[in-house]
C-alpha cells in the first residue's frame, strides 16, 4: 500500500545531497580501513604471501623480489587500500541501504535484507575459498616447473617472484571469486522482480555453464586448477540460483492467492 512507503517527498536537490552524504560516509569508511591496514600492512602482507610460501616447503634460497625502487613501497600502499576497501565493505553496503530504503516499500525492505546479509558472506566465502583451496593447489603446479642444474650444462629454472605482480595476482584472484561468488544475490534478485523465471534459467543452463566457465578463464590464471575450481563452485551456485527462484515464485503465486481469496471475500460481502 502507498501508506507502507516513506512518506517523505524530496526533491531532486535533497536527493543530490542525501547521495553526497552517503558517498562521502563511505569514502571515510574505507580511508580510515586504509589507515588501519597500512599499520597493520606488513601483516597483510604476511598473510598474502603465506600460500607461496607454504608452496616451496621450506626450499633453501626462497625469496621475493622487487626491481623497483618504489615497487615495495607503492605495493604496501596498494595492499592496504585492497585491505580496506575490504573490511570496509559492510559499512559502505549500509550506505547504500540508508540511500535507497525510503522509496522502498516496507515489504520490499523485508524482501531485500536478506540479500544484503548475503553479500559479505557470499563474497568472504569466495575470497576464502581461493585463498585457502585453489591458491596451494595453483602455487604448487607452477612451482613445478622449477628444475635443477641439467646434467648437459643447461641452467636451472629457478622462480624469483615480483612482489607486486604475486600481490597484485593474489588480490585479483580474491575480488573475482567474491564477486563471481555473487552470483546467486543477482540472479535472486532478477528473479524477485519478475525479469526472470526458473524456467529461463532451466532453459539457458547449457548456456549458462559454458559462460561461467570462459568467465572462470578469464579470471584465473592460465592453469586448469583455478579455472576448474571457480568454474564448478559457480555451477553449484547456478543450481542454487534456480531453486532460490522456484521459491520465491511459489510464495508469489501464494500471495496472489491469498488476495486474490480476500477480494472475492469482500466482494460477496
Amino acid at each position: 500500500m502507498l501508506k507502507d512507503i516513506d512518506d517523505r517527498q524530496q526533491p531532486l536537490l535533497e536527493h543530490l545531497i542525501e547521495l553526497r552524504n552517503r558517498l562521502i560516509y563511505s569514502v571515510a569508511a574505507i580511508f580510515v580501513g586504509f589507515v588501519i591496514c597500512y599499520a597493520f600492512s606488513d601483516h597483510i602482507y604476511a598473510f598474502l604471501v603465506r600460500p607461496l610460501a607454504d608452496a616451496y616447503g621450506g626450499q633453501a634460497g626462497a625469496r621475493m623480489i622487487y626491481t623497483g625502487l618504489t615497487e615495495a613501497f607503492f605495493t604496501y600502499l596498494k595492499v592496504a587500500f585492497w585491505a580496506g576497501a575490504f573490511i570496509s565493505f559492510p559499512v559502505v553496503a549500509i550506505q547504500l541501504w540508508l540511500f535507497i530504503a525510503p522509496g522502498l516499500y516496507r515489504t520490499e525492505k523485508t524482501a531485500f535484507l536478506p540479500f544484503l546479509a548475503a553479500t559479505p558472506i557470499l563474497f568472504f566465502t569466495g575470497g576464502a575459498m581461493v585463498y585457502y583451496i585453489i591458491m596451494p593447489l595453483a602455487w604448487r603446479f607452477f612451482l613445478s616447473f622449477q628444475t635443477g642444474a641439467a646434467d648437459n650444462g643447461g641452467l636451472p629454472i629457478e622462480l624469483e617472484a615480483r612482489v607486486a605482480e604475486y600481490l597484485s595476482l593474489v588480490m585479483t584472484l580474491i575480488f573475482a571469486f567474491g564477486l563471481a561468488f555473487q552470483l546467486p544475490v543477482a540472479l535472486t534478485l532478477l528473479g524477485r522482480v519478475g525479469i526472470i523465471s526458473s524456467r529461463q534459467l532451466v532453459s539457458f543452463r547449457r548456456y549458462a555453464i559454458v559462460g561461467i566457465f570462459v568467465a572462470a578463464a578469464v579470471l584465473t590464471p592460465p592453469d586448469i586448477i583455478s579455472q576448474v575450481g571457480l568454474g564448478i563452485p559457480l555451477v553449484l551456485l547456478y543450481e542454487v540460483s534456480i531453486w532460490a527462484v522456484r521459491i520465491i515464485e511459489r510464495q508469489r503465486a501464494r500471495e496472489e492467492a491469498e488476495e486474490d481469496a480476500a477480494s472475492d471475500a469482500s466482494g460477496q460481502a
